[in-house]
């Protein structure tokens, strides 16, 4: 499923902290992580697809704390899986 109509159906976000490490080394950047989301809204399994480690475990920490509204198919809530980024940019936390 796309990222732009998973988005829509994110009903709870979490910041990722932003590490106290990666602040010091003034790192920013992009993580992508692969994720499926359960017929619960709950994330279920996640794993990361690219970015810096440092970054990519406030990512995980993050994100397998979101919930979305379950996919229906019809009328059926289904597992979908989808891609999700998180961007960190220093200045912003």
């Amino acid at each position: 499923m796309s990222a732009g109509v998973m988005n829509a159906m994110l009903v709870r976000r979490v910041q990722p902290d932003y590490p106290q490490i990666a602040k010091i080394m003034r790192l920013s950047g992009t993580v992508l992580l692969r994720a499926t989301i359960g017929t619960d809204g709950e994330v279920h399994e996640i794993e990361i697809v690219s970015g810096n480690p440092i970054l990519a475990e406030a990512a995980l920490k993050a994100v397998r704390q979101w919930r979305y509204r379950p996919t229906l198919l019809d009328g059926e809530a289904v597992e979908v899986e989808t891609e999700i980024t998180v961007n960190f940019v220093l200045g912003s936390y």
